[in-house]
């Protein structure tokens, strides 16, 4: 385990405090900033901001799966792992750099040409135009938000939460007063663009809280591009698991009407704390769960947890149903009356992706290599029911064809999980009737 800088060892506890701690401050970051940012525009502004944003969580989704997730599987020597942990943050920074810079270059011309009396400002308010000069703002502050993320596994992987947990305090204290003191019904790309480069105090505290620990270790970027990289399945996981309904969600943004983003962005929004808990059982569930012998315990033990968490969620959602429209617009502003319409079928889909997400969870301990075929395909069942649902039911239709996947998800994820603990119990039933026959073990 790493030295702490005051010399002493951190312990196990105090390391899962600290990245416990770290989670729900990230998460409340993400809550804080969408909850700012509709408050400070109009329900057009906030759409276009939603549609930048799930874009965003697309290309963070991506990032950390394909370089976070990979670097903290790092085993080895303290010199090898520290290597790891300065080409990840390196080969992110280049590569956000690179993809940030092309996007500008294509999004450009159409945002100057827009100025000179062309450009894209069709569709709701100017939507077309605001969403370009939204993305084109996102494509400069890509490097500072990715890097900055980067750093929090680079931190994990070296042992060092506590540093992750100062570095995104200090974003979570930076980028909400900023947000918040822009001007009412301020443009989208505004908003993405101060939001972004409030991270770049954070960004600097967490690269100088790094360098003493990486300071002599070499700079290997390639390393993140061979083949064998578990970043690649880590990223095909994520696309199939995550990006798929995110990217449908865009869709619906960019084919469909852009008020239905920000009308299920701001709902999902407020069910943004049952996140934290989520993240946390899929974080720490797996070395609880293989603590018990019997594949039943573990089973109904992720069961069990599932079940709590989808009352925890029932529960939320009624106190949000309840919720004055006073307060409700003190939260989202003008978003309010479109995704309050939405809450029960938000509520209900949150109740079911928590005992979804404890499917998976059994699932990974007890047979891992079954996620992600069920990932593949009921994430394809997602998209379809949030398609067939917009067009049957406009936004609160999507809603609910999102609540409609993730109970499928839930249900083949526990009839699958039930079929494995079966196939357990039949080969112990199985050994045993053959040791009963032959105690001495003879064939």
């Amino acid at each position: 385990m790493s030295v702490a800088p005051d010399g002493r060892r951190p312990t196990a506890r105090r390391a899962v405090l600290c990245s416990v701690a770290d989670q729900g401050v990230a998460a409340l970051t993400n809550i804080a900033v969408l909850v700012v940012a509709a408050r400070q525009s109009t329900a057009a502004g906030f759409a276009v901001f939603s549609v930048v944003y799930t874009v965003f969580a697309v290309l963070l989704g991506l990032s950390s799966a394909y370089v976070g997730q990979a670097l903290v599987l790092e085993r080895g020597e303290t010199r090898a792992v520290r290597t790891a942990c300065r080409s990840a943050v390196a080969f992110t920074a280049s590569g956000a750099a690179v993809l940030g810079a092309c996007a500008a270059l294509v999004l450009w011309p159409l945002t100057a040409g827009a100025g000179a009396g062309g450009g894209v400002s069709s569709g709701v308010d100017g939507y077309g135009q605001r969403l370009t000069d939204g993305m084109l703002a996102l494509a400069l502050v890509l490097p500072v938000v990715l890097t900055q993320d980067a750093l929090r596994y680079a931190f994990s992987a070296l042992h060092l939460p506590g540093r992750a947990l100062v570095a995104d305090l200090l974003r979570l204290a930076v980028a909400v007063p900023v947000l918040a003191v822009q001007p009412h019904q301020a443009s989208p790309a505004r908003l993405v663009a101060v939001w972004g480069l409030s991270a770049l105090p954070a960004l600097v505290a967490g690269l100088l809280l790094l360098a003493p620990r990486v300071r002599q270790a070499a700079t290997e970027p390639r390393r993140l591009l061979r083949r064998g990289h578990l970043g690649r399945r880590f990223a095909v996981e994520f696309s199939v698991g995550n990006a798929g309904t995110q990217l449908a969600v865009i869709g619906l943004g960019l084919l469909a009407t852009p008020l239905a983003v920000g009308a299920l962005r701001g709902a999902t929004t407020l069910f943004g704390p049952l996140n934290v808990l989520f993240n946390a059982a899929t974080g720490f569930g797996p070395p609880l769960l293989n603590r018990l012998v019997s594949p039943v315990g573990k089973a109904r033990t992720a069961a069990v947890t599932g079940g709590v968490l989808a009352a925890v969620a029932g529960a939320w959602a009624v106190v949000l149903a309840l919720l004055p429209d006073g307060a409700g617009r003190m939260l989202l502003g003008d978003t309010w009356d479109a995704s309050s319409a939405l809450l029960s079928a938000t509520g209900s889909q949150y109740a079911a992706m928590a005992l979804g997400t404890c499917a998976l969870l059994a699932l990974r301990v007890l047979r891992p290599r079954t996620t992600l075929p069920l990932q593949v395909v009921f994430s394809s069942v997602s998209v379809g029911c949030l398609l067939a649902g917009y067009a049957l039911g406009g936004v609160l239709g999507a809603a609910w064809g999102l609540c409609a996947g993730s109970v499928a998800k839930a249900a083949a994820g526990w009839l699958r999980t039930a079929a494995v603990v079966r196939t357990w119990d039949g080969h112990a039933s199985g050994v045993s009737a053959a040791s009963a026959a032959d105690p001495a073990g003879r064939s």
